[in-house]
């Protein structure tokens, strides 16, 4: 039988019925009628107490919680079991429609709450099986400590809900109670850890990179592709570490700096194949063309392929993307100055994640305090937190301060599969599959089953998509196998499908004293891989360092840049999948501790340089690294700062934070501005270029007439000549025939039209992409510049002036249409908008609920790789779709004088004062006060909430 649904999923509007029933409830719970007012008790039912006294089961002594007048909580108690039921019943409080729909994404069981519209995305989820690893990691790998404090967590969020209907907990959870009759289920500690399935997903590495240029292949040359994805600029943009080597199972930074030992690592395999070797599906070289069993050829495995991970593109759009959206990437700052460099004397810690926005934002503030220091009570700690989960995630404690961002390794790959009905073949053997059945329950409908198939690589994640039916028709195979894929499919190798010890590192973080016990916690860091950054509080000036933690495969054949031949044990990852075995030894990764040059700068630049020879690492971490733009551009912030005997403070991290220099932008100003305009029209546009710092202030008009030539330099140049499977979804354009279909010939122009999701389509406009055509502008005839002309105002082109002054024509005449004839009042702000969304009904319900749930928007300055990094993707348009989710300043000279924000505020509920409280100030730039000493937090507190054991 086939190894989907039993039934054909049911497409996008079975989702958009479900929640237009749910929001003709919800308005009636909200007292909406046509007046448009919501009811005091309706909205204010869900409000969390913050005064007074609660009574929480399990509790064995009081937690204060003081919350300041943003609703910041800071706990406290005397028993670190406490502490963390408390932490569970806080977050709860604010936060728990956030948590419950996480939850259920995380199970696969979003059918359960949405209907269902939502059964393709819960079967993909079930087939990735984040819920059964979370379950192995809870049971095998984490230590008793944690899975105590995992319960504690747990029994806090059961004891808010016990006893709450549906409009006690949020006004969502009422409108599910009335249309479905849907409760809450009790919390347990593996919703925890399945959080951190979404964490590792979302920063999970190339895979969007990998299957784009498996698909370039279907139009474009290796050698075109190659341009495309250039090697990183090692001799402009500096690496996170520099010079340092491995040596007798140690990776020892520059000049042997001292930094204590890591705990124990896990990993073997003595190299990564480091260098150029490319693996394509074209049945030349050594991709996926050769080697075939004897039932294929190369040219069905390229079709099959092409197909394959063309529904598999469009599978992965539909993921709820929590932290950012796939095509962009998703970036982060952090960098931290040593005390000898600062007005403090001791070091200063900036950090700012770029995710997704989020309405609420998936941070959620907070301090866990133990009143006195004990063996039963260890946390002195404070930061951003992830609703859901116990502990800190990044902030700092008494000693230390700590910060991440996206170390952007290559942890997964696509293998293709060739399939036989007995099962898949591997080393011209034929293996079984191991399967398991699933059932998903759907709200108001019928039960689904789905048959999720396991290879040796991993689950088989084509078989999730109803599109992959036409693969049989389209790949030449002499015997089909009875399945969707019919002789092909494709499996997900993933480090984060076998059990780690993340939740573990967690707690180990928090309490980390020094830079040894820093690093200890980082080895058991396992998914996802990030650029760990610290600071520490001892000696004259402090300490400042890095570590490189995570699972990074060590592959057989193979670079990981293209889909490999998954019945070829010679591409398999080494080792194994026990999940010891196979990964870069942790005592080998890059770390660093004290440079001689005084700061340390992670921003998803390459962490080292790679291959053989004096300073480089022996181990292949990617090949897709961020390129830099961001990275050096705070290096050269620092430089400038302190050259001179110069000295940064607190307010300087900030300023920094919000720098707006576009680094394209200085690139090819200059080369506009020469171009000889005749259109009158164009040419005022052009003159708004003369004498502008290429900085992205929100109020600029020439940052929004730039940022318009960019995106058209990258639609002439690149996107027109992108497959159809990268364009937009639904930008359309007249092509030659390919031969495939019985309508049309190789002389016959077609209509085609792009199929990829506004968050993915290519080019993106990141700074890949300035690293393009950094390298193309030097060539003023290279064959990208050529454009075929549109109509009689736009002439084909040939030469780079030509398609530059093309696109100035075009952005000109975009921008009129977008904000008016009188270029004087254009600025970048206008184009360059936030607009926060609740998660749920705020992105698919009616326009006046979205109106209700959802606030802003925000004009905001900044750009696509840029320090202030509000991201945009010029495929689609110049919204905002991913910007820093925080900043935070750590001041460890005076930690009370440190400085945090939010992107929305503490409470998930609408309406609520603490919704959105934090955003304007965000988007300004500002920061707010972040006391951590008991008088600094008491002289905050405005509301305090005193939370006691039952039956005191």
């Amino acid at each position: 039988m086939p190894a989907n649904e039993t039934a054909p999923p049911v497409k996008k509007k079975g989702r958009r019925a479900r929640l237009i029933v749910l929001v003709l409830v919800l308005a009636l719970v909200a007292g909406l009628g046509y007046g448009a007012y919501w009811s005091v008790d309706g909205v204010r039912a869900s409000f969390p107490q913050t005064t007074g006294q609660l009574k929480v089961p399990g509790l064995t002594g009081t937690v204060e919680v003081k919350r300041d007048a943003r609703g910041i909580p800071q706990l406290y108690a005397d028993s670190d079991d406490d502490l963390f039921r408390a932490q569970g019943f806080v977050h709860a409080q604010d936060r728990f429609w956030e948590m419950d729909v996480r939850r259920h994404m995380t199970s696969g069981r979003l059918s359960e709450m949405f209907g269902s519209g939502q059964v393709e995305t819960d079967a993909f989820l079930r087939t990735l099986g984040w819920r059964q690893v979370a379950q192995a990691e809870f049971d095998t790998k984490l230590s008793p400590e944690t899975k105590k404090y995992l319960q504690a967590y747990a029994d806090g969020v059961n004891a808010y809900l016990k006893g709450k209907s549906g409009k006690d907990l949020s006004v969502e959870h009422a409108a599910l109670e009335l249309s479905d009759d849907y409760r809450p289920e009790q919390w347990s500690p593996v919703d925890s850890v399945a959080w951190l399935k979404v964490m590792a997903w979302d920063l999970r590495g190339n895979m969007q990179d990998e299957i784009d240029r498996a698909l370039m292949a279907t139009k474009l040359s290796q050698a075109q592709i190659d341009e495309l994805y250039p090697p990183y600029p090692f001799d402009r943009n500096k690496p996170i570490v520099e010079g340092g080597k491995v040596d007798g199972g140690k990776y020892t930074p520059q000049g042997g700096a001292a930094g204590g030992g890591t705990g124990t690592g896990t990993g073997t395999g003595s190299g990564n194949a480091v260098g150029t070797q490319t693996v394509t599906p074209t049945g030349t070289g050594t991709g996926a063309g050769t080697g075939l069993a004897d039932n294929a050829t190369a040219q069905g495995a390229t079709v099959g392929l092409r197909t394959q991970l063309t529904a598999l593109s469009d599978t992965l759009d539909k993921i709820p993307a929590i932290l950012g959206p796939n095509g962009s990437g998703i970036g982060s700052n952090s960098w931290v100055i040593s005390g000898k460099y600062t007005t403090t004397g001791k070091p200063l810690l900036a950090n700012d994640p770029h995710l997704s926005p989020q309405l609420p934002s998936v941070w959620y503030q907070m301090g866990l305090h133990c009143r006195t220091a004990s063996a039963q009570c260890q946390y002195d700690v404070a930061g951003y937190t992830f609703s859901g989960m116990p502990g800190v995630v990044i902030g700092h404690n008494a000693d230390i301060a700590w910060g991440m961002t996206n170390l952007g390794a290559d942890v997964t790959d696509l293998y293709l599969e060739q399939v036989k009905p007995e099962g898949y073949v591997y080393d011209n053997r034929v293996l079984p599959f191991t399967t398991r059945e699933e059932v998903i329950k759907v709200a108001g409908g019928a039960s689904k089953k789905i048959t999720v198939r396991t290879t040796n690589n991993g689950p088989l994640v084509s078989d999730r998509s109803e599109e992959l039916g036409t693969v049989g028709t389209r790949a030449p195979v002499a015997s089909a196998a009875p399945d969707r894929g019919d002789g092909y499919a494709v499996a997900l190798r993933w480090t984060a499908l076998d059990p780690g010890r993340t939740m573990d590192a967690v707690f180990k973080l928090n309490r980390a004293k020094d830079f040894p016990s820093f690093r200890a916690a980082a080895a058991e860091f396992d998914v996802p891989s990030q650029n760990l950054i610290y600071a520490d509080n001892k000696g004259a000036s402090g300490n400042i360092g890095y570590q490189a933690p995570g699972r990074i495969p060590v592959r057989g054949q193979g670079d990981g840049r293209m889909p490999t031949p998954g019945w070829d044990s010679k591409y398999a990852w080494k080792g194994g999948k026990d999940g010891n075995t196979g990964y870069i030894p942790q005592n080998e990764m890059p770390w660093d501790s004290n440079p001689s040059r005084g700061y340390i700068v992670t921003a998803n630049q390459a962490v080292v340089e790679t291959g053989t020879g004096a300073g480089k690492y022996p181990y292949l971490l990617t090949t897709d690294w961020g390129y830099g733009a961001r990275s050096q551009r705070i290096n050269d912030l620092i430089e400038a700062k302190i050259k001179d005997g110069g000295r940064i403070s607190t307010d300087d991290m900030r300023t920094m934070q919000m720098d707006n220099s576009s680094e394209i932008a200085a690139l090819l100003t200059p080369m506009l501005s020469k171009i000889e305009i005749s259109d009158p029209g164009v040419r005022a546009a052009q003159k708004l270029l003369d004498g502008w710092n290429y900085t992205q202030e929100s109020d600029s008009a020439a940052a929004a007439y730039f940022n318009a030539v960019w995106r058209n330099i990258l639609k002439l140049s690149f996107g027109d000549k992108m497959p159809k499977e990268l364009r937009l979804e639904g930008s359309c354009m007249n092509v030659l025939g390919n031969g495939t279909g019985p309508a049309d010939d190789l002389a016959k122009t077609v209509r085609e039209c792009g199929t990829r999701d506004a968050d993915s389509a290519q080019p993106d406009g990141g700074d890949r992409w300035f690293e393009v055509v950094r390298r193309l502008v030097k060539d003023e005839k290279s064959p990208w510049w050529s454009a075929p002309a549109k109509g009689l105002n736009n002439p084909a082109t040939t030469t780079r002036d030509q398609l530059f002054a093309r696109a100035m024509a075009d952005a000109r005449w975009e921008l009129t249409a977008k904000l008016g004839k009188d270029q004087s009042t254009w600025s970048w702000g206008r184009l360059h908008q936030l607009t926060l969304k609740n998660q749920t009904i705020g992105t698919e319900g009616p326009g006046f609920m979205q109106w209700l749930l959802n606030r802003g928007p925000w004009n905001l300055g900044g750009g696509e790789a840029t320090v202030n990094a509000t991201g945009w993707n010029a495929s689609s348009g110049y919204g905002v779709t991913w910007v820093p989710s925080m900043r935070m300043v750590v001041n460890l000279n005076e930690l009370d004088k440190s400085r945090w924000i939010n992107l929305t505020g503490a409470s998930g509920h609408a309406y609520n004062a603490h919704y959105t409280d934090q955003t304007t100030m965000w988007a300004k730039g500002e920061l707010l006060e972040w006391p951590f000493g008991k008088d600094a937090v008491e002289k905050a507190t405005v509301d305090t909430l005193t939370l006691t054991p039952e039956g005191s």
